[in-house]
């Protein structure tokens, strides 16, 4: 009995962190999982975590307020910064939808409740399938477990004002746009190419309508090219995953003043 009160410091602080990284992080963030599992799975998680990591005592005093806030910073800058370059997926559908012609309509996504792409929210579908089905998201729950190897729960302080936090903010937010154009690039140059053929059609024949002809043409060939990049955006994901893995490692590090 006395061993679980010394816990329940470290439980409670265990808890906040698990619970901040699942209120971010893709796939158990979604509105659509309801808020009592997300709490519920918190809770477990926390107590398996409780006897697998290094015991501390913490004394419950005015510096463990600030040990509190600053889990809650932790799980949900780790979580965030997945997003991020998940974010990646629906900004390349952005690209191909003003390409198509579909940047005017929008749709509600169901599991962030925001306006995304159309073509984002396809592809952000099929990416989240992969995942799910190469069991991804089972390496994201082992990332928050590994954080506590760089970051102890009873370090008081992260290094939010270190030089290499800001470069590494620069650093995945340049990454995620250059993934999102190595997504987009293929479909994308395909309809730049189309735009030059009707421009040239246009030209040489300026009775044809070529606003009426040029936006079914533009789709079809849209459709026509995600059908054949789907195995290279399928790599392009499973590259993108790799990454985040690394990216959440390098930020750990520096959290941690490693």
């Amino acid at each position: 009995m006395n061993d679980m009160i010394t816990l329940f410091p470290m439980f409670l602080l265990i808890f906040i962190r698990i619970s901040a990284f699942f209120v971010t992080i893709p796939i158990f963030s979604y509105r659509n999982i309801p808020n009592t599992l997300k709490i519920g799975l918190s809770f477990f998680l926390a107590w398996i975590m409780v006897f697998t990591i290094d015991p501390y005592t913490i004394p419950i005093d005015v510096l463990f307020i600030a040990m509190i806030l600053k889990e809650a910073l932790i799980g949900i800058l780790i979580g965030f910064t997945a997003y991020i370059i998940f974010s990646a997926i629906q900004t390349a559908g952005g690209f191909i939808d003003f390409q198509m012609g579909f940047a005017i309509a929008n749709v509600i996504d169901p599991q962030t409740g925001a306006q995304s792409p159309l073509m984002g929210q396809y592809l952000y579908t099929f990416a989240l399938l992969f995942l799910l089905s190469v069991d991804a998201h089972h390496l994201l729950l082992d990332g928050i477990f590994n954080s506590y190897q760089f970051i102890p729960i009873d370090q008081t302080w992260v290094s939010f004002g270190d030089s290499r936090f800001s470069a590494f903010l620069i650093q995945t937010m340049s990454y995620m746009f250059i993934i999102a154009f190595q997504m987009a690039l293929p479909i994308v140059g395909s309809l730049f190419l189309v735009d030059i053929a009707l421009g040239i059609m246009a030209r040489t024949m300026p009775q044809l309508n070529i606003f009426v002809v040029g936006i079914p043409i533009k789709i079809i060939v849209s459709f026509v090219m995600l059908i054949v990049i789907m195995a290279s955006f399928i790599y392009l994901v499973r590259d993108l995953f790799e990454n985040v893995l690394v990216t959440l490692r390098t930020l750990m590090r520096i959290l941690g003043g490693v």
